[in-house]
């Protein structure tokens, strides 16, 4: 399974041959993120994300993606209760469009719909939305469903072209991020990236003229403004955090202990 799907065990190709009798049924249970301390995020997200959540960047090169910071462990989500519950305000879109997922097989020209199998939700009982009529039709749940990922594959397109702007104005720094734990233990957070305030400011007319064209200056000031929601993600954690714990490495060091990474 590529990396880029995270929470997918068995995505399969959505046909009326292989799923003419199967039904979704969701509902509030977020179990299945509770093992990813990220997920992506598209540009159009960053106004609700970034009111509660720190949004930073992680990847490399032409692969560099928004990321919503959901934990500073390893395998943890600090926003999935014990209960699987979502205890925040805002659910990324990445997330609210599971069990499903668009694959491509030819660089991105033609999009397969699929669905993860091994979805909890997925029965073939009759319970919640089928996709298939008796026909062999498209239910409307379907058709929703198509028009949401559509659209978020939309947005997808416009969040590249955002980050490979912010590539090549050289705007993105690695970063780390360190917090101390109320029992004294450490942890720190390494394998993303962030706007560097200083480049931005020395951009000249024109290159701000473009980013604010595009929306993109706002999305930046968000992107910055959120970084103090990584001491409030901290003291998720059962014992909490204590002192300022924000991003202070302009690159990663070897830290004293090994650190948690992005799972986008």
């Amino acid at each position: 399974m590529p990396k880029q799907l995270l929470i997918y065990e068995r995505a399969e190709p959505v046909s009326p041959q292989r799923h003419g009798d199967l039904a979704i049924r969701t509902g509030s249970n977020f179990s299945f993120a509770s093992k990813v301390n990220s997920v992506p995020l598209m540009a159009a997200e960053f106004p609700h994300a970034a009111a509660e959540m720190a949004v930073v960047f992680a990847g490399q090169g032409d692969d560099i993606i928004p990321v919503v910071l959901l934990g500073v462990r390893d395998d943890e989500n600090l926003f999935v209760g014990k209960d699987g519950a979502w205890q925040g305000n805002y659910v990324p879109a990445f997330l609210r469009r599971y069990p499903f997922v668009f694959s491509s097989s030819d660089d991105g020209d033609n999009f397969t719909l699929c669905v993860d199998e091994e979805f909890e939700g997925a029965n073939r009982e009759g319970r919640g939305e089928r996709l298939f009529d008796n026909d062999g039709e498209r239910t409307q749940y379907l058709q929703g469903v198509l028009g949401f990922l559509q659209a978020y594959q939309v947005q997808f397109q416009r969040t590249q072209a955002f980050t490979r702007r912010l590539s090549e104005l050289g705007l993105l720094e690695p970063m780390q991020a360190r917090f101390t734990l109320r029992n004294g233990s450490v942890l720190t957070l390494g394998g993303f990236q962030a706007v560097n305030r200083e480049k931005l400011k020395a951009l000249n007319g024109e290159q701000l003229a473009i980013l604010n064209s595009q929306d993109e200056l706002e999305l930046l000031f968000l992107h910055l403004a959120s970084l103090r929601h990584l001491t409030s993600t901290a003291e998720r954690i059962g014992a909490g955090a204590e002192g300022e714990s924000v991003a202070t490495e302009e690159a990663p060091t070897a830290p004293e202990t090994s650190p948690a990474k992005l799972d986008a």
